[in-house]
């Protein structure tokens, strides 16, 4: 699932290990006794309030410090978090409620299916007494098995037998949709094998910084792990040289979020096994059990050459080091305090500035949802989503659909040709709200309260060899790519789907009781901002069966990139941090869905209100208070270190500048607060950027 939402289309940037798998219908009675929830213990919501306005602030300057500015001055990035707003908030507001299912579970007498699973996992991993008295022991199997690794080919044997379970270091493997024929499941290999977020911390001169502190925290996981102090420092010396070998040959964030197409490199064994002789790919299929297809895709071959080339020239010993850190690193959040500690202080406070560490509950739930997300999803949805919720979502989606389709049919800068293409996609998307229609079976999962690592090392393992069982068979398109108690929303173009989970579907996204302006402004947008991916840089070059294939004249497609060139010169010119500068390249995608979302949504609320006095609700007409609650999903608060990883990674712009960058390219916005030519807020002539 990391490779379905690295191509696909999301509203805000999450991580997600593999989930969604077999199937039970939905609505299935739960097996557990009957869980009622006790909302008075609730986090609230971050609900638009007009109160929240600054009234020294200028809309037409800068609006989101306008409608925002307030609020992030009394909201500061709380200890255990590296960023604070409307998605963070809900997302307490969600663990509140997995914590109770999760408890629930763990006391249920007897339990089986979903509540077995989610009660092994909280049991055992809230038992710190236990995790501490295990130590490195559950680890200590795969550390000898490192050990002995003296030459090329035991290391390859080593790479396929860990990958086998599930366990992935230098690369990683598993199905996706072809992108010439998306009904049908293939094999895709893509890079992986660096400790930091991107390529570029290994050569820019401003994360240098970040580098030292990482070769530190390698040798002291090293150190942690048995390894004598002198020696840790020399190979954690040994693994940084190691990576940044393999950061030369990988490829950046903002080269693989602009060009989708580097995911797909359809090879065969043969051709994949000369590429790579010292790991032949042969081998490979076979020691995962997976038949030998005609093809799969090697993605960025170079990088998979390296590997090869590395496995010939790097010294056994060097392997070792490597794999033993990693194999300790990345199971250390889930292991006795000193490593857990150490995984935090690397990977949260130096990296992103995270003061504190989140309490062990929490970082529970955060795993649970990780490794078996829609066991406990399917919990969630019985106690925190109502049948009403989806209809109203269900009814937002077909006006905002209708919105979009009247606008692609008025745009003046596109040709009849490729516009009864774009109109062909959209008659094919697909809305999924809520939860998925069918649950994943779990069964053969097995957990206990014995080991918590041990339940994940299952769980991992579990979910891997369902994904393998995927290759080379249908794609099931009733799956979904996050769990119902995500708070996110995303786009797949190989499906061309739009993703709407439970958790989203609150304030200030969506609100039962609110009035149209609300909810247009906030979900409606977010609906607006999915559909808008299928005609993004990377949305648009899928057709409507999700084939990737061009569908563009030549004059079109010069046409929409001049357009989205002045895009990222707009975002280009947004400073983060002094010095900091927003990358339009990178959030490209965003930005266009950001805008074609907005400018849909508005259009949707104008006719679904048209006919009706506008009721000024605190003094605000329809209009504002449609833009002000775009801005109230988009407050947030970063820390200065989190600020620097997303610039350099994440494919979506800080949220003050996603607050202001659609609205200032709109006449109805202008409009909405009487802004005047030559304000902050008012793009125009050139400057103005119109696409969908």
């Amino acid at each position: 699932m990391l490779l379905s939402l690295a191509i696909a289309g999301a509203v805000a940037g999450c991580q997600r290990d593999p989930a969604p798998a077999t199937t039970v219908p939905a609505g299935t009675a739960p097996e557990a006794p009957a869980f009622t929830l006790d909302e008075s213990t609730l986090p609230g919501v971050n609900s638009f309030k007009a109160a929240d306005f600054d009234a020294n602030g200028n809309a037409c300057t800068d609006f989101g410090g306008y409608v925002n500015g307030t609020w992030l001055a009394a909201n500061p990035v709380p200890g255990d978090r590296t960023s604070w707003g409307a998605f963070e908030m809900l997302d307490e507001r969600s663990q509140a409620i997995q914590r109770q299912l999760a408890e629930h579970a763990a006391a249920v007498e007897g339990a089986t299916g979903v509540e077995k699973i989610v009660g092994d996992l909280w049991a055992s991993g809230t038992n710190a007494e236990a995790i501490n008295a295990q130590g490195l022991a559950p680890l200590e199997p795969e550390l000898a098995a490192i050990a002995g690794l003296d030459a090329p080919e035991k290391i390859a044997d080593y790479l396929r037998a860990s990958a086998a379970k599930g366990q992935f270091t230098v690369f990683g493997f598993g199905p996706e949709a072809d992108f010439m024929d998306s009904s049908m499941n293939i094999a895709y290999a893509f890079p992986a094998g660096l400790g930091l977020p991107d390529k570029t911390y290994y050569f820019d001169a401003d994360k240098k910084d970040k580098l030292e502190a990482y070769q530190a925290h390698v040798a002291k996981v090293l150190e942690l792990s048995g390894v004598p102090a002198a020696d840790a420092a020399t190979q954690a010396a040994d693994v940084v040289a190691f990576e940044t070998r393999l950061a030369k040959v990988s490829k950046s964030s903002e080269e693989m979020s602009r060009d989708v197409g580097l995911f797909y490199n359809p090879v065969s064994l043969a051709d994949a096994d000369k590429l790579a002789p010292n790991f032949t790919w042969t081998k490979f299929f076979e020691s995962q059990g997976v038949a030998a297809p005609e093809k799969f895709s090697l993605a960025i071959p170079g990088f998979h050459a390296e590997v090869s080339s590395m496995l010939g020239d790097v010294a056994p010993a060097t392997w070792q080091s490597y794999l033993r850190f990693h194999t300790v690193d990345s199971a250390s959040p889930f292991l006795a305090d000193a490593f857990a500690d150490e995984n935090f202080n690397f990977y949260q406070r130096t990296l992103r500035g995270q003061k504190e560490q989140k309490e062990r509950g929490k970082r529970v739930l955060d795993t649970i949802t990780r490794q078996t997300g829609e066991a406990l999803g399917q919990m969630y949805v019985d106690v925190a989503f109502t049948p009403e919720a989806k209809e109203r979502m269900e009814t937002l989606v077909e006006n905002l659909s209708q919105a979009l389709k009247a606008r692609i049919e008025n745009l003046d800068w596109m040709s009849a040709e490729t516009k009864a293409k774009a109109m062909e996609k959209w008659a094919s998307f697909t809305p999924k709200i809520g939860y998925p229609d069918k649950w994943r079976d779990w069964s053969g999962l097995a957990t206990s309260r014995d080991s918590y690592i041990g339940n994940l090392l299952a769980a991992n393992a579990f979910n891997y060899k369902w994904m393998l069982g995927k290759i080379g068979k249908p794609v099931d398109k009733t799956e979904w790519a996050m769990p119902p108690q995500m708070v996110n929303a995303y786009y797949n173009p190989l499906a061309n789907e739009i993703v709407f989970p439970a958790a989203i579907l609150q304030p200030p996204f969506f609100d039962a009781k609110a009035d149209d302006p609300l909810n247009y402004g906030g979900i409606g947008a977010v609906i607006g901002h999915e559909m808008t991916h299928g005609y993004d840089d990377q949305g648009s070059r899928f057709d409507a069966t999700g084939k990737f294939q061009n569908w563009w004249t030549d004059a079109d497609a010069k046409g929409f990139m001049g357009r989205t060139d002045k895009l990222i010169a707009q975002f280009n010119g947004y400073e983060a941090a002094p010095g900091l500068m927003v990358n339009g390249k990178l959030t490209l995608g965003e930005n266009i869905a950001d805008l074609g979302g907005l400018a849909t949504a508005y259009d949707a609320m104008k006719k679904a209100t048209e006919g009706s006095e506008d009721p000024m609700i605190e003094g605000l007409s329809r209009d504002q208070r449609f833009f002000a609650n775009w801005a109230t999903v988009w407050r947030r608060n970063f820390t200065g270190e989190e600020l620097k990883v997303r610039i350099a990674t994440d494919p979506h712009a800080p949220a003050n500048f996603r607050a202001i960058g659609a609205p200032s390219n709109l006449p109805a916005f202008a409009a909405a607060f009487q802004c005047k030519p030559g304000d902050a807020m008012v793009r125009e002539g050139d400057a103005q950027v119109v696409i969908w």
